[in-house]
């Protein structure tokens, strides 16, 4: 197979079952927006590969399920209304999710004040990546008919993204910038 189609050259793409649509169709943003968040928890996730501590099999392991329920939202994002989903978003996809974010917060110190985004490269690169699902969950409500569970997802990833930069940070030892007040 082919990279490079040719089909896109003229400002158009394909959604799910072939349908063309504009380039900046608010369905080709959303699952665009979801293609960035997951390349930077991958360049989080990246910066992990020389580090050592207690837990990184599991964030490792988190982490890959996470990156390919992301892709699955950008799929259900990418298919038209009224057709059918191949991979879809479940409710065991969000408990994974929550149950990450009350494990690994009870591992943290609580908050006492803002955090500012920062830390360590893998903490930081979370903390983008948090910013780009927020925009990714936005994206999704403007494309209205979708799955619920889709923005359910993205709203809780951004919340788990954070506890994922605090949580790494403690583990790698590096202190998390905070708001001088």
């Amino acid at each position: 197979m082919k990279i490079y189609t040719k089909t896109g050259d003229k400002g158009t793409t394909s959604l799910v079952y072939g349908q063309r649509v504009s380039k900046n169709d608010i369905r080709v943003e959303a699952y665009g927006t979801c293609d960035e968040a997951n390349s930077m928890i991958g360049l989080g996730l990246s910066h992990l590969h020389a580090t050592t501590f207690e837990g990184k099999d599991e964030v490792e392991q988190v982490f890959k399920k996470v990156q390919t329920t992301l892709f699955h939202v950008g799929a259900e994002l990418a298919t038209p209304v009224g057709k059918e989903v191949k991979w879809k978003v479940s409710e065991q996809d969000l408990s994974l999710l929550e149950a990450t974010i009350d494990k690994w917060d009870a591992q943290i110190p609580p908050l006492t004040n803002f955090v500012l985004p920062g830390g360590s490269q893998a903490g930081a690169a979370f903390h983008v990546a948090r910013t780009i699902v927020r925009r990714a969950e936005r994206k999704a409500v403007a494309v209205g008919e979708v799955n619920s569970l889709v923005n359910s997802y993205l709203n809780r990833l951004s919340d788990f993204l954070f506890v994922s930069a605090r949580y790494i940070n403690h583990k790698l030892g590096q202190s998390e910038p905070t708001l001088h007040q």
